[in-house]
């Protein structure tokens, strides 16, 4: 038995060596090529850094704050950085936006609306599979453009899960359908995913932006992944519209939840939080503050209400609802993407991406989309969107006719990241849930083949709207 032991460790040490050993070649190969592309050695150790940051991610996500941490002590360390730029790169206004936008949902998550909204739709009349499948994914859809795909996800999961026991059917193709569904809906808003502030503040894009040009888009392609769904899984909607059928419309509700004075309190707060989001230009030009500003200030407001009205939950919301490590890691992230900025890389970049393709929109827009759908089907679409901004923004400086580029940007990350079973955290989080409460787990392969058509098709359909729509480019 010990024998065995240490032939698995054997063996474990040798995979960890093989990917240390990757993580080392690769990023002294970006430093050597930076340097030999005529850069100073300052710049080429800063893109050395980054890359090392982005491997080590990539291949040791369970490490992933150790090494941006790590990178970012480097930087710090030789002086690449100093601390006050550092701090300022780290994008603590994106950082606060979301800490606000965690408390307040948590709050209303906590009240059990979300899940009594989803639970609601099994009472409805001559409901069949089709009815009920598409009604799954447009709610998906819409709670993660509300609520951000993670809280999005987590409720979908619970009530479908209840709906597979309930009708004692395989949950597999509804959860994948939902998580798919929910990327989708993730670029329809800026609250829908932690990328979608993030570009709208790096590119000065408002809510009212992202209504009028990732809205549309998103409902566009959401139409047509159902239809390619409700397609893929014929037979299996066809099984539910017969268990539907025998289950009667009384019992197909297992709870009951009672809506007291701070439940609806906390869906007040809500809706009026995201109606002044909505309003945001609008106010900030009524009231003469800078560009944005209300945007993340709003967020942190309703977030101080929340807690002073729910006092009693308060340390729980604060300690389990608020994602501190993930905005650990987007914070040093970011500030290492600042770092790149700074230093000249990212135009350095972009100067050769222009070299080599030109500064068509057209050609820059399909370039930028369809390589970060692909990365972020490898990559969590954060490390890449932190990754692409730096260039993306020398690219928009050098020609103005570039804006596409951030939208291309925010629909090849969300959309690509339903190619593969780990392309965003919501597929990870719902298939951890999946084999923790189910013991199910979907085969790689299996997802792929699905999600590499959706992927395509909705990153062509994203494309097709920015080379032809002229809203994108103003």
């Amino acid at each position: 038995m010990v024998y065995y032991h240490l032939v698995y460790f054997g063996l474990l040490c040798g995979a960890v060596m093989k990917k240390i050993a990757i993580l080392l070649c690769i990023s002294a190969s970006v430093g050597l090529s930076v340097y030999i592309g005529k850069m100073s050695a300052e710049q080429a150790f800063v893109a050395s850094v980054f890359s090392a940051s982005i491997l080590g991610t990539l291949l040791f996500w369970d490490f992933r704050l150790a090494f941006v941490f790590a990178g970012s002590g480097v930087l710090l360390l030789t002086h690449s950085v100093d601390v006050k730029h550092f701090i300022e790169f780290a994008s603590l206004d994106v950082i606060i936006f979301l800490i606000g936008m965690m408390i307040v949902v948590g709050m209303i998550k906590e009240s059990g609306f979300f899940l009594w909204l989803v639970k609601k739709l099994l009472m409805m009349r001559n409901l069949n599979g089709v009815g009920l499948f598409v009604i799954i994914m447009i709610l998906s859809a819409a709670l993660s453009g509300l609520t951000g795909e993670v809280t999005s996800i987590i409720v979908m999961m619970a009530a479908i899960l209840d709906i597979s026991d309930l009708l004692d059917i395989n949950p597999v193709p509804m959860v994948i359908s939902s998580v798919l569904t929910t990327n989708i809906g993730s670029a329809s808003t800026l609250l829908g995913n932690p990328i979608g502030i993030l570009i709208a503040l790096r590119g000065n894009l408002t809510f009212e932006d992202f209504l009028t040009r990732a809205l549309p888009l998103s409902a566009v392609v959401l139409a047509t992944v159902i239809l390619i769904l409700c397609f893929w899984y014929r037979k299996y909607l066809r099984d539910i519209t017969s268990k539907l059928a025998l289950l009667g419309r009384e019992k197909r509700t297992s709870e009951i939840i009672v809506f007291d004075s701070k439940k609806i309190c906390s869906i007040v707060l809500f809706c009026l939080m995201i109606t002044l989001i909505a309003m945001h230009k609008r106010l900030e030009i009524a009231l003469g503050v800078g560009e944005n500003e209300l945007l993340v200030i709003l967020p942190v407001i309703f977030a101080g209400i929340s807690l002073l009205c729910f006092h009693d939950k308060a340390l729980h919301c604060i300690e389990h609802e608020v994602e501190w490590k993930s905005l650990l890691f987007f914070m040093f992230l970011f500030a290492q993407a600042g770092v790149v900025q700074s230093s000249g890389v990212a135009q350095f970049l972009a100067g050769k991406l222009v070299a080599q393709i030109g500064s068509h929109p057209k050609i820059l827009s399909g370039v930028t989309l369809f390589s970060s759908g692909i990365l972020s089907g490898i990559l969590d679409n954060t490390v890449v969107v932190a990754s692409y901004i730096p260039v993306v923004k020398n690219l928009h400086l050098m020609h103005s006719t570039l804006h596409p580029l951030w939208w291309a940007m925010l629909f090849g990350a969300c959309f690509g990241g339903n190619i593969t079973a780990i392309g965003s955290t919501a597929n990870i989080v719902a298939l951890g849930v999946l084999e923790k409460e189910k013991n199910i787990k979907v085969d790689f392969l299996g997802w792929l083949k699905l999600g590499l058509v959706v992927g395509v098709v909705s990153m062509t359909i994203a494309y097709l709207a920015l080379v032809s729509v002229p809203i994108f480019t103003r």
